[in-house]
């Protein structure tokens, strides 16, 4: 099977604490809510992986399996969502809340008061040039969730996806069925969150430092899981 990749961009070799990985993407069909991550696995991954591999893969496409990609359509957002969006700092690197679907996903999800109190706490920070207020009090679910990226693979680009559901279980479930550990990463060019990981969580420092430049990409590459293989 032929899906083994590097993708344009990024190198196949990083140096960790002066040991060299490889890092290797894999290409898959587009996987969505009628699939199942450990049968993905099998069929795309499994045929690659070699003792003392570590499987990733985006939290996108596990997200995807659990029926957490929200059609922008099928998102009705409402005054308030659509009032908040005009206060939100608007990066260069991504739409995040400044959508009204995206902010109305984040109301349905934690709550009216909630966001309310966030969006003042917000405020008032930015008096003090202190950003990720807004974050910090709505949780890590709310900071999980994807706007829309034109450059995504369809349908995904008209899409905010949720993060997904109890991902170090997903890891460990994926794990026991194949026999390799197994990462959940939330990687952009940005930065990288590990969300779950089925082996020693002191391993964690490492795999944020060995996927650092995101090797997965976050485009149309479809390369929604990857290999991590100490160099030989």
């Amino acid at each position: 099977m032929e899906n083994i990749t590097v993708n344009e961009g990024k190198e196949l070799i990083r140096v960790v604490d002066g040991t060299a990985y490889e890092r290797y993407a894999l290409q898959t069909k587009l996987i969505g809510k009628d699939d199942d991550m450990i049968d993905m696995v099998k069929e795309y991954a499994l045929p690659h992986m070699q003792k003392g591999d570590i499987l990733f893969m985006s939290e996108k496409a596990v997200a995807c399996t659990q029926n957490r990609a929200i059609p922008l359509d099928e998102i009705k957002p409402g005054f308030l969502a659509k009032l908040l969006v005009k206060f939100v700092y608007r990066s260069p690197h991504g739409l995040g809340r400044t959508m009204p679907e995206t902010m109305q996903v984040t109301i349905d999800l934690v709550g009216t008061p909630r966001v309310l109190f966030a969006a003042f706490c917000s405020a008032i920070g930015k008096l003090f040039k202190k950003r990720g207020i807004f974050y910090a009090i709505c949780g890590d679910e709310v900071r999980a969730i994807d706007g829309p990226c034109p450059t995504a693979m369809p349908p995904l680009n008209k899409c905010v996806t949720l993060g997904p559901l109890n991902p170090d279980k997903v890891c460990r479930d994926i794990a026991d069925a194949v026999g390799y550990d197994v990462a959940v990463i939330d990687a952009n060019d940005l930065g990288i969150e590990i969300l779950g990981f089925s082996g020693k969580k002191n391993q964690i420092d490492f795999l944020t430092k060995v996927l650092a430049d995101n090797p997965l990409c976050q485009g149309n590459q479809c390369t929604p899981m990857g290999i991590i293989r100490k160099a030989r």
